[in-house]
């Protein structure tokens, strides 16, 4: 019985150690093969003896992103989808333009925290902490000033100067995932039935219709 107990608790040690291990690397990189068929959770590796140093650079991040658009911003990722030997890393990054009050739409990262870094203008930014406080956290940012979005939270950025903005960001995964909310919600795929939206939102059929046709 002693030596049953043991082996319990021997076993219960043994996972405990498990979950906290380190996640580290195995190997020096392990630059994503976008052609394998092989699924796996991420991208498979490409063969070692196959990698080059074009599989670790992105080269354009400093040309301007075009904000003619709706919301007046553009993002330009830089994730393992564009730099392959980003795979495995637990990092990437983004630029983000803005036009005068243009506005980077309240979104989350399900699989990242975001650090941003105003370069350029001055930046409104907040998110929202999860139900059932939704507290929202503001903050005013000038050039050099540095903001942290937790993971997962919905967040956003607006320019409130009279000029062009610019931030970059860094992010706690290869692949951060974005998830912009209105888009979500009303230009879903199949759609979200609007009864649903109606009852959500406490607006009329109509307001949701028209918010609708605009995803």
């Amino acid at each position: 019985m002693v030596t049953r107990v043991h082996f319990f608790c021997l076993l219960a040690l043994t996972f405990t150690l498990a979950l906290e291990a380190d996640h580290s690397p195995l190997q020096d990189f392990c630059v994503a093969d976008t052609k394998s068929q092989v699924l796996v959770n991420g991208f498979s590796c490409k063969d070692p003896t196959l990698v080059e140093a074009n599989d670790f650079f992105f080269r354009g991040l400093d040309i301007e992103g075009n904000t003619s658009n709706p919301v007046g911003s553009k993002v330009t990722p830089v994730t393992v989808s564009q730099l392959p030997g980003l795979n495995t890393l637990g990092i990437s990054l983004a630029r983000i333009d803005y036009a005068p009050w243009g506005t980077n739409p309240p979104h989350t990262h399900p699989r990242a925290t975001e650090i941003l870094n105003v370069i350029q203008g001055t930046l409104e930014v907040g998110f929202v902490t999860s139900n059932p406080g939704n507290r929202h956290v503001t903050k005013v940012l000038q050039k050099g000033d540095v903001f942290v979005f937790p993971v997962g939270l919905v967040h956003y950025q607006r320019n409130v100067g009279y000029g062009n903005a610019v931030a970059v960001a860094a992010l706690s995964s290869q692949n951060p995932g974005v998830i912009t909310i209105a888009n979500a919600i009303f230009g879903a795929t199949p759609d979200i039935a609007s009864d649903v939206l109606v009852k959500a939102f406490q607006v009329d059929k109509d307001v949701v219709a028209n918010l609708k046709s605009k995803f």
